[in-house]
């Protein structure tokens, strides 16, 4: 489903992505696992088509580079922060709705799915952090993409708002979406992830089954609290 193939960007002389190469079945649900800097968001939106690079990017057979609004259209992204505008829920969903072409009821099935059908004559600045989020997840399925991204998407919330997006992104999980995200949250990983994808100064470090990322970070926690005790 999304294939990248010795990809590499640069922002002057640091680089970001060294080579990277990643293939991710249909239905898979991946996280890209690092520290700050580590290429996670690079990946990204070298696969929505945002920055340029080099190497070579397929999303469901179609080439990021040479045709990237047929890929964005195969694709929903949740950003960890969405900027809207000053906007009821309802207005927010019919102008995304009209940007993806999509019509009303297939647009109020996206909103039912998070849950926010009652809200749509609420100011969306009124909402809180974990309903804007889930606002955002709304417009990431408007058309129904086969493909999901999303980076640190829980970042900003609390512990209830996050449990609550994590359920609604397994039940896309289950459908049969495939997803790719970024994440700082072992938990969340452990949650959503079928494979962790480490990077480290923009390279591949490894690809682990997520039970053993669990259980690696577990020795990780595990040594650091022995450290402590000494």
């Amino acid at each position: 489903m999304i294939n990248l193939e010795s990809v590499g960007k640069r922002y002057g002389r640091m680089i970001a992505l060294d080579d990277v190469t990643l293939h991710i079945p249909a239905g898979r649900s991946v996280a890209l696992w690092g520290h700050n800097g580590a290429g996670k968001s690079t990946t990204l939106k070298c696969i929505l088509g945002l920055v340029r690079y080099t190497g070579r990017i397929q999303v469901d057979g179609v080439d990021v580079r040479r045709n990237p609004r047929a890929v964005r259209s195969r694709m929903g992204y949740v950003p960890q922060d969405l900027a809207y505008y000053d906007m009821t829920v309802g207005a927010t969903l019919r102008f995304f709705a009209t940007l993806k072409g999509v019509g009303r009821d297939q647009a109020l099935t996206a909103l039912e799915s998070v849950g926010l059908e009652g809200e749509t004559g609420k100011q969306v600045g009124a909402l809180s952090g974990g309903m804007r989020q889930r606002l955002s997840l709304a417009l990431a399925l408007l058309a129904d993409p086969p493909v999901l991204l999303l980076d640190e998407p829980t970042a900003n919330l609390d512990e209830q708002a996050r449990a609550e997006l994590v359920d609604l992104l397994n039940r896309c999980r289950s459908s049969g979406k495939t997803l790719l995200f970024a994440s700082h949250r072992p938990e969340e990983v452990a949650a959503l992830a079928d494979e962790v994808v480490i990077l480290d100064q923009g390279r591949v470090a490894a690809r682990l089954g997520v039970q053993e990322f669990v259980r690696r970070q577990r020795a990780g926690l595990e040594r650091s609290q022995m450290r402590e005790a000494e």
